[in-house]
């Protein structure tokens, strides 16, 4: 395998995830997340069709989508095969346009399907009853990437309206709301 710092950034994304998918209870994958509307399954299927409809649009050939029938065992399969087509050779720095500027393969994995892994852990963990703990890297990237989109993130499909959080509120608070999320999780 090729050694890319997007490969890389994918793998330690990725892992964070799979990492997040395994503590998961096969009991929750049906249970409402915290994204109105998605169970968590929803929201593992989200991440892999929109990695897959991305790469696919650039060239790659993913195989056949896996079965979300075991969420966690899908994520693997995914990631793996994802891996494969980032170290192949140039295939991150192919460029293409995307809203009026030209970028690459691998910028838009690095920053909008980072952040969405990161961000998405905690939307699965809230269908299994608990709250996920960002850490200073992971808050960097969802603060980044709300600062990156500015009110575009609260376009349909992306993110609910931010909410109104304490002056006071921690930094997990304060970026959870700028996603349209509460802090806390029903049990």
């Amino acid at each position: 395998m090729t050694d890319n710092a997007t490969l890389q950034t994918y793998a330690r994304h990725a892992d964070g995830m799979q990492a997040t998918l395994d503590a998961i209870a096969p009991s929750s994958w049906d249970a409402p997340s915290a994204c109105a509307g998605w169970t968590g399954r929803d929201v593992v299927a989200h991440l892999v069709d929109t990695q897959r409809d991305f790469l696919t649009t650039h060239g790659a050939d993913l195989g056949p989508r896996p079965d979300l029938a075991h969420p966690a065992a899908a994520w693997r399969t995914h990631a793996a095969e994802v891996r494969d087509v980032l170290a192949r050779p140039g295939f991150v720095e192919r460029e293409y346009d995307s809203l009026g500027s030209t970028t690459t393969v691998g910028a838009t994995l690095d920053m909008f399907y980072g952040f969405d892994m990161i961000a998405h852990r905690w939307d699965v963990t809230a269908a299994d009853g608990r709250a996920y703990a960002f850490d200073d890297a992971d808050l960097d990237v969802i603060e980044g990437m709300v600062a990156a989109m500015g009110d575009m993130i609260y376009a349909s499909g992306v993110c609910g309206p931010a909410l109104e959080v304490a002056p006071d509120a921690d930094r997990q608070t304060r970026a959870l709301a700028a996603l349209g999320r509460r802090a806390t999780v029903a049990v």
